[in-house]
């Protein structure tokens, strides 16, 4: 689950790390007054979208005075941006960050993420701040410094110190720098996040350390225990289908083909995505119905892909070991028959039930495509929407 910055920045001055003042607006009338509330001399009005890129995509201004800040306010709200992580299609702008400026003296990058080869968390730090870690991980490899945490002792100063050295905090502020990085460390724990990326940590004028942006990513799968967190959620950020997949416990994930994929097993799932652009086709999403789905839930996914106007033929592919197949069938009937489906639809199954479930397929009336093989529906489906 993504959240906001100034989310972000709300959790972070809790766990005690430094971040600017700021308030968030829903209008250009509550963005004046937050930045006649912060009485600064500078202001920054930054778009809040789920992506980043913003600054680069015109969505963080500097305003000198009231007026700028009504400007831009009245620009940026209601705007589409595009960046490069939202696609072509842009996010619209609803809400804004209203910040007090800052005197910035250099810009450095600290991130957490869990590192899978090692199953440890790695704090990664580099004093090429500002930019995507991606680019300075092709250019400038040797300038990323990591240290591996010990999930049982936890990030040590010691440890936090030696990259506050290596990318070269001033020797001043290591302290306040150390003091930081603990603090997100904590926040990356506590708060089952996937990522915590402070892009850019900042040096100022005024001699401290502060996050000037803040990128928190959240485990899905740890929402049950951080209920705090849910509340940050911003539906308008995210796909309506996937927010109705979300109702039924269904893993769905939008994509950009015109073949709509309903399989069970995510390994299974991304094997049919493949197989499908290997014979020329473009796969409309990720679904995976899982192991127990009952024939409700079958139903809806089925309603979600059919929601979707680019898909033009859908490709059922169940191995029934746990899910049994005369349940997939009644499911893929039933939705058939609610929707009125007009598009072609092969299936394929495999395992528990087989027969039964095939019969149910053959006796519903609906014009049904039967696939022998995973390769023989993904060519078939691929055939029939071209």
């Amino acid at each position: 689950m993504n959240i906001h910055e100034y989310q972000g920045k709300e959790i972070l001055r809790k766990y005690g790390v430094a971040v600017p003042n700021g308030k968030v607006a829903f209008t250009v009338n509550e963005a004046v007054e937050a930045a006649k509330s912060l009485g600064t001399d500078v202001c920054v009005v930054k778009a809040q979208i789920h992506a980043g890129g913003r600054g680069k995509a015109g969505g963080v201004k500097v305003a000198k005075n009231l007026d700028e800040v009504r400007t831009y306010a009245e620009e940026l709200l209601g705007k589409t941006l595009v960046t490069h992580q939202t696609g072509p299609e842009g996010k619209e702008v609803k809400r804004l960050l209203i910040e007090e400026g800052c005197d910035i003296q250099k810009e450095y990058y600290v991130g957490l993420v869990l590192d899978r080869a090692t199953s440890r968390v790695v704090l990664m730090a580099s004093e090429e701040g500002g930019t995507e870690i991606e680019e300075v991980a092709a250019k400038t490899p040797e300038k990323i410094f990591k240290e591996t945490i010990d999930p049982v002792v936890g990030l040590t100063p010691f440890q936090a110190r030696r990259i506050a050295f290596n990318i070269n905090i001033p020797s001043k502020l290591v302290n306040q720098a150390v003091k930081f990085m603990t603090g997100l460390y904590q926040v990356f724990v506590e708060k089952d996040c996937s990522i915590a990326e402070i892009n850019p940590l900042v040096v100022t004028g005024d001699g401290k350390v502060m996050a000037l942006d803040a990128k928190l990513n959240f485990d899905s799968n740890g929402l049950f225990r951080q209920k705090d967190i849910l509340e940050y959620r911003d539906l308008d950020e995210e796909d309506p289908k996937e927010i109705e997949a979300s109702k039924y416990d269904l893993s769905y994930i939008a994509l950009d083909g015109n073949i709509g994929c309903m399989v069970n097993g995510a390994g299974l799932a991304m094997a049919t995505m493949d197989i499908i652009k290997y014979y020329g086709g473009d796969p409309a999403n990720f679904l995976d119905v899982g192991g127990g789905a009952t024939e409700e839930k079958v139903t809806e996914a089925f309603k979600i892909i059919l929601s979707d106007d680019k898909v033009k033929g859908i490709f059922v592919n169940i191995f029934g070991g746990i899910m049994k197949c005369d349940v997939i069938a009644a499911g893929v009937v039933a939705a058939s028959k609610q929707v009125g489906l007009q598009i072609p639809l092969v299936v394929r199954l495999e395992g528990t039930n087989v027969d039964l479930g095939k019969k149910i397929l053959n006796e519903s009336g609906l014009n049904i495509v039967a696939a022998e093989s995973m390769a023989d529906g993904a060519q078939k489906i691929v055939n029939l929407v071209g």
